[in-house]
């Protein structure tokens, strides 16, 4: 296997963390990266005021880590401003929410063609380059401009929006076509790749291959989904040595209820936080037997706490909360505990275990992972039910959930409704075809068929390989 470059929003620097603490994707990454002696590259999260930006590099165990600072005016427009106030909005169907400025967009062109300096300098001729997600999308352009004809392939880790959503960003033409530079195009769900190719087809006249190779613009790219997982073993066996641990054991013992109900989440809006919380008020009112045999547990961390709307949101949820705690609590049962900051994997995947029921009801998301993290970590002998928003990547390959629409809190409540009293019989059933799905198809499976569909792209546009 050739050299494998990793081009990223952010870097897992060496640490003497324990293994544990890195997640899925990175532990993939630094497989890949140890296997081929790669590089890592991205921005290093610090901000400078320093206009002649140089790339920090570090080496450990054959893996090559470079990263850059931004400087305070590219923080705020490329970072803040076009991926978290433009690109991520719209990519989550959320254009009541986009802040769209021309110099935003020129600040992510700059920062996309500063990376591509950078990385050129430290590439070698015949490196794979995989670039990941929404912050690059035009990089490959900037480095087939610097004549750099190695192959290179970008995976989409959010949702890809349809057509009519992506075409009210001013700039939705020229992002599609700097994609087209890219070798490989690489998406987590099969809806995305359709909706990617009706935006080919209809907006750019383009044509598309049985294989998935798509012609338009004077390009050729291979596009293909492939839905990122989890270590699923590795879940499997944190899950299981959390039988004994201390935080576990207080949360048993603190609830005192049999059917606990667990939502783990970043605090951000495409999560359906709210949507969720008022679904269990409707639990409670239209399925009165639930009143003190539950628990909603909600763990949402702060994400990108200094934007507007995620202040927003956290009051939102803590008003509707005390009104449901109100309303229903009493002096020794709280309905809803929501707890607004993080935990270790190991401590969530306990709380997973010992849970009856996983509500994983985001508006719109890429994959979820959480999803499939709560699968793992269930006992064989009595496992939780998994309630899934058919608006998650992962709806596609776990069926075996109870899919709902989170735009309907009553339909939700009725999810919780029958989860909560769902039979142990079916509830193995389910979860039996859900973990075959997480065995067949974990994250090293994700990690080797991105690289192999890399390594055998075959591009003939005449643009392409100046």
């Amino acid at each position: 296997m050739r050299k494998v470059v990793v081009i990223s929003n952010r870097v897992m620097l060496p640490t003497k963390k324990k293994p544990e603490a890195a997640g899925g994707l990175a532990v993939a990454l630094l497989d890949t990266l140890q296997e081929t002696s790669g590089i890592w590259f991205g921005w290093s999260g610090d901000i400078t005021s320093n206009k002649d930006i140089k790339p920090v590099v570090k080496k450990d165990k054959g893996i090559t880590f470079a990263t850059v600072d931004l400087v305070k005016k590219d923080y705020e427009n490329y970072y803040n401003g076009y991926c978290n106030e433009v690109l991520w909005p719209i990519f989550h169907y959320r254009l009541d929410l986009v802040n769209y400025t021309k110099i935003k967009f020129e600040s992510y062109t700059r920062v996309n063609n500063s990376f591509a300096l950078t990385i050129k300098s430290l590439l070698g001729n015949e490196d794979l380059i995989w670039v990941h997600d929404y912050h690059f999308l035009l990089i490959a352009r900037e480095l087939r401009k610097l004549k750099c004809t190695h192959k290179i392939g970008f995976f989409l880790h959010i949702p890809w929006p349809s057509k009519e959503i992506l075409t009210a960003l001013p700039d939705h033409r020229e992002l599609v076509d700097a994609l087209l530079d890219y070798d490989l195009i690489g998406f987590q769900t099969k809806n995305h790749v359709l909706t990617f190719l009706d935006y080919i087809i209809s907006e750019l006249k383009g044509s598309v291959e049985p294989d998935g190779s798509v012609f338009a613009l004077g390009k050729k790219s291979k596009v293909k989904h492939f839905p990122i997982s989890i270590d699923t073993n590795k879940i499997i066996n944190i899950a299981e040595e959390t039988d004994s641990s201390p935080q576990v054991e207080r949360l048993v013992k603190s609830i005192k209820t049999n059917k606990l109900i667990v939502g783990v989440d970043r605090l951000d809006y495409t999560k359906g936080l709210e949507n969720r919380f008022v679904a269990y008020n409707h639990l409670l009112t239209n399925h009165s037997e639930h009143i003190r045999s539950t628990t909603f547990l909600q763990v949402a961390p702060t994400s990108r706490g200094s934007v507007f709307q995620y202040k927003e949101i956290r009051k939102k949820l803590e008003l509707t909360a005390g009104k449901i705690n109100s309303a229903y609590g009493d002096f020794d049962w709280t309905p809803i505990r929501y707890l607004n900051k993080g935990y270790q994997q190991k401590t969530l995947m306990g709380f997973f275990r010992h849970s009856r029921v996983g509500l994983v009801t985001p508006l719109r998301d890429g994959m979820n992972l959480v999803a499939k993290e709560y699968i793992a970590s269930q006992r064989q002998s009595d496992p939780g039910v998994l309630i899934l928003s058919r608006f998650a990547g992962a709806a596609e390959e776990l069926t075996d959930a109870l899919i709902v629409n989170p735009h309907d809190p009553e339909g939700v409540a009725d999810a919780l409704n029958h989860a909560l009293k769902m039979p142990r019989k079916e509830r193995i059933r389910r979860w039996l075809n859900a973990v075959d799905q997480l065995h067949s198809f974990n994250i090293t499976v994700w990690r080797t068929h991105y690289i192999e569909a890399l390594e055998t792209a075959i591009t003939s546009s005449p643009n392409r390989h100046k």
